[in-house]
């Protein structure tokens, strides 16, 4: 069978080992020759760029096999659970194109039937009621090197075990007095396999099923369980659940012949999470961030998550360019965030218009332009998109440019503004610094007085001059003010970003986050939130949702130095 081989793919092609393993499965007509995937999800907050990867492997491979991909939400812990992030959820999935269709689901659709299996297992003499308390199962459980032994309680009959866990959901014992685990050998070298909880008594109220239960599936329980219902061929996971691949294969070869319900047997496959340098990837560090107030909630442009990298101004396509560049592979690594860099600048350098941003403005007069003329000059919207048109920019005798354009006492090899010397305005005319005025009591130069060849305006050039420095600039008397934001990483020790044990708001870069007041073309005045530049000279920019009508918010997506690929061509 070969109709569900891969676009653009044959048997000759280059493929990661998952989907050589889905090669194999349709060449034998596994699973009837089906592909169907799933994302699941826990609702416990926001995703991060680790999951984009995740996603785009699911839904991905299903597109690419004409398979389907199921979203779901492992809802099983209610007492960290929100409607906000089941919500935030379906938008990132969206975001980045993927469609589940009608195919949502929660593993809470099936709280009652993994109820009923639990009862199977008992049943079957695979599962009993334990009334160790949390400290003493793992008091039993053994380590790596010693096995562990029976819980006391480990050989009640059927009949008690089902009585006790009738009562377990009828709430007839207090949180923690009791849990239901599976009967397998507490002697195994993998502990997940020493007699695992299935079941735990928690009152919590349920975002869905409201206090209908107060006794919740383990993931690890759950997990294989829906798969099995939803007819998923192949559960892809991450390299963590490697060691729960027995456990997950045990409870569907324990439950397969006594239902109807389990459509194939999905067959768990691991690959290597994504690690990123500067970047923390743990949920719950980054929910102690949110909590903490460190920062302004999970869509904050410094965190990874994706409803923050959106918001900071990445595009879907940039992300997925940067999860197919990684791969997939086996072993874990760790990706230096500059490749992520990489692709959104990839991606902007064609599709955003260049603007002219002065950042940190020093103001220039230029004393032999005609007081109170004003030219439209015609400027290019994209030099690597000619598509994209030009628009008009005014320029008159007051402008500003950067303040680190300008060195009273340059080195030779400073191409910039000086005094004596030449630049050349991007669109417009040459100009020469005549002239620096001084704040009296601080010595800060706040103010260049220049001069204009009116032979050199751009295009029509005829002075002949040649000069090595082009600058940006802006009108003043046009110019718009903006709020601009530089953000750095929000931690910069990498070996502490790796230590599980140390705190991270130890590390916190103070420097996370700069706010400039700005000055930007009047081009913008109608920028809507969302919308993407490339500040010229200064890097890329995103308006954010913080704009109205009289002050617009830029958020810098990343500079203009692009070091990955440096790294590439060397």
């Amino acid at each position: 069978m070969t109709e569900n081989l891969p676009d653009n793919k044959n048997n000759t092609s280059p493929t990661n080992f998952i989907e050589n393993i889905i090669n194999e499965d349709l060449k034998v007509n596994k699973n009837n020759n089906k592909v169907h995937t799933r994302f699941p999800p826990e609702p416990n907050g926001y995703l991060h760029i680790g999951h984009a990867k995740s996603i785009c492997l699911n839904f991905g491979i299903a597109e690419n096999y004409h398979g389907l991909c199921n979203l779901r939400f492992d809802d099983t812990n209610p007492s960290k659970e929100e409607v906000e992030y089941v919500e935030s959820i379906q938008e990132d999935v969206k975001w980045l194109g993927f469609s589940w269709e009608d195919r949502l689901f929660y593993a809470s659709d099936y709280f009652e039937k993994l109820f009923l299996y639990a009862v199977e297992l008992i049943k079957a003499d695979k599962a009993y009621v334990d009334d160790l308390s949390p400290e003493e199962i793992r008091q039993h459980r053994g380590t790596l090197t010693q096995p562990g032994e029976n819980s006391p309680y480990r050989d009640r009959s059927r009949e008690e075990n089902m009585d006790l866990f009738q009562k377990m959901r009828n709430g007839e014992f207090p949180d923690g007095a009791k849990v239901l685990r599976a009967k397998i050998d507490m002697t195994s070298p993998n502990i997940n396999m020493r007699d695992p909880i299935l079941y735990r008594i928690m009152r919590a109220h349920h975002h869905r099923t409201g206090d209908e239960w107060c006794i919740y599936p383990m993931y690890d329980y759950a997990h294989p369980i829906s798969d099995a219902i939803e007819g998923i061929t192949h559960s892809i996971c991450t390299l963590e659940f490697e060691d729960h691949r027995p456990l997950y294969n045990w409870l569907i070869d324990s439950l397969i012949e006594k239902t109807e319900d389990f459509k194939f047997r999905p067959q768990q496959i691991e690959f290597a999470r994504l690690n990123l340098t500067n970047i923390v990837m743990s949920k719950r560090k980054l929910r102690e961030l949110v909590e903490a107030g460190h920062v302004k909630g999970w869509d904050d442009p410094r965190m990874p998550t994706i409803s923050g990298l959106r918001r900071r101004g990445y595009t879907p396509g940039a992300i997925k360019d940067f999860c197919e560049r990684i791969g997939v592979a086996k072993s874990n690594s760790t990706v230096d965030i500059a490749l992520l860099e990489h692709c959104i600048r990839e991606d902007l350098n064609v599709n955003a218009s260049r603007v002219m941003a002065v950042l940190r403005p020093l103001k220039v007069v230029i004393e032999n332009y005609p007081v109170g003329q004003v030219e439209e000059l015609e400027a290019e919207n994209n030099p690597e998109n000619p598509d994209m048109g030009t628009r008009k920019m005014p320029f008159s005798r007051v402008i500003y440019i950067e303040q680190d354009d300008f060195m009273e006492e340059a080195p030779k090899k400073f191409f910039r503004l000086a005094p004596g010397k030449e630049v050349r305005l991007k669109h417009a005319y040459i100009i020469k610094c005549e002239q620096v005025i001084k704040d009296e009591k601080t010595g800060e130069v706040i103010e260049l007085h220049c001069s204009y060849d009116p032979t050199t305006k751009s295009g029509e050039d005829t002075s002949g001059k040649k000069v090595k420095g082009t600058l940006h600039w802006v009108s003043a008397e046009h110019a718009l003010e903006a709020e601009v934001r530089l953000y750095d990483y929000l931690f910069i020790e990498q070996e502490a970003i790796e230590d599980e044990e140390k705190e991270k708001t130890a590390i916190l870069n103070p420097y996370s986050l700069e706010k400039l007041k700005s000055y930007i073309e009047p081009s913008l005045i109608n920028s809507i939130a969302g919308q993407r530049f490339q500040f010229m000279r200064n890097g890329y920019f995103c308006v954010d949702r913080d704009s109205d009508q009289d002050k617009l918010v830029f958020n810098r997506i990343v500079s203009l130095k692009d070091t990955w690929s440096k790294i590439k061509k060397a």
